[in-house]
């Protein structure tokens, strides 16, 4: 089965995307129902060192061990996991004040974002109908955000700079995965974690600059207090999907083409729309839901069009270790 599936790269791919997929979902969940009690920081520190843990225990053995960490392209290695920490913490600050399926759906302009940095960075053409879908994305987005109402917050503004950082996660994925393992990648991320909410850990850990009244803000600054007995049951939780949604993301990106993996990652909507009602009694209303379908619809149609214009031969794997 396993040789089967290192065959057939596009559905290994797809396989991968699934199961992060839920991973990343389930994590979301659970960070927005700690949000309220524990510092961002505290939570990012203690899902990495699980994560940590889970990787050279679990995954490591399975890649060839310590020799799987190996690089020589510690920058990019460090430069992608800074982009994670980047999307990661701003995209939980907003699940903080957003409802769920919002903010996941907010997420999603991503791949408009990653489009329009082809054509600004890259110099690549974008045809009239990509644009036309770059437009119809972000007027979704507009639905969703509703600004000039009473409706608006300032924290749905920070799935949309997490989206920025998952653009330039992707683009350094898809390059350095022509030398680099997923457990090399997954490695340098939960080492990039570690290091940076550790270093907020110390400088605002004790709780200083909380009080403000903002639920974004006060979980950013929020003093660190010492997990009860459910509460770690749900970190754990939380590590051991970041460890394996971390290694299963940079698997599928590493073994498939984009356009074989991307639109799986649009599980992580409807998804998002049932963890909202069942565990935070969240209904998205008619105007939200019309946003979600926008979005959704757009970044659908651009990966689907990106696949005809570059890849319209047969799924190979672009990379290889």
């Amino acid at each position: 089965m396993i040789r089967s599936l290192s065959q057939t790269p596009a559905l290994l791919g797809a396989l991968s995307a699934c199961v992060a997929v839920l991973c990343f979902s389930l994590n979301d969940v659970a960070i927005k129902f700690l949000s309220g009690d524990y510092a961002l920081h505290q939570v990012v520190l203690i899902r990495a060192l699980i994560g940590m843990v889970v990787l050279f225990t679990v995954l490591l053995p399975f890649a060839g061990g310590l020799a799987a960490l190996r690089t020589r392209r510690l920058g990019l290695h460090l430069a992608r996991g800074c982009c994670v920490v980047f999307a990661n913490m701003s995209f939980f600050l907003g699940l903080a004040s957003l409802p769920l399926a919002e903010g996941v759906a907010i997420f999603f302009v991503s791949p408009l974002v990653i489009a329009v940095g082809s054509v600004v960075f890259l110099k690549e053409h974008v045809g009239p109908r990509r644009w036309a879908a770059i437009a119809v994305g972000l007027v979704g987005v507009l639905v969703v955000l509703r600004p000039g109402t009473e409706l608006f917050q300032p924290a749905a503004l920070c799935p949309i700079a997490a989206a920025f950082g998952y653009a330039g996660l992707h683009m350094l994925t898809r390059h350095i995965g022509r030398t680099e393992s997923a457990a090399t990648m997954a490695f340098y991320i939960q080492l990039c974690f570690i290091l940076v909410s550790g270093a907020i850990g110390l400088a605002a850990g004790d709780g200083r600059y909380a009080g403000t009244g903002d639920a974004s803000l006060d979980f950013l600054l929020r003093e660190w207090t010492m997990p009860g007995a459910r509460d770690w049951a749900v970190l754990a939780a939380i590590g051991v999907a970041s460890a394996f949604g971390g290694f299963c993301i940079s698997q599928a990106y590493r073994v498939a083409p984009a356009a074989a993996v991307a639109p799986f990652e649009y599980l992580a909507i409807p998804l998002s729309v049932l963890w909202g009602i069942a565990v935070f009694a969240e209904f998205p209303d008619l105007v939200a839901l019309l946003g979600i379908a926008l979005i959704a619809g757009s970044g659908l149609y651009m990966v689907w069009r990106e696949a005809r214009v570059r890849a319209p031969g047969p799924v190979v794997p672009r990379y290889r270790r």
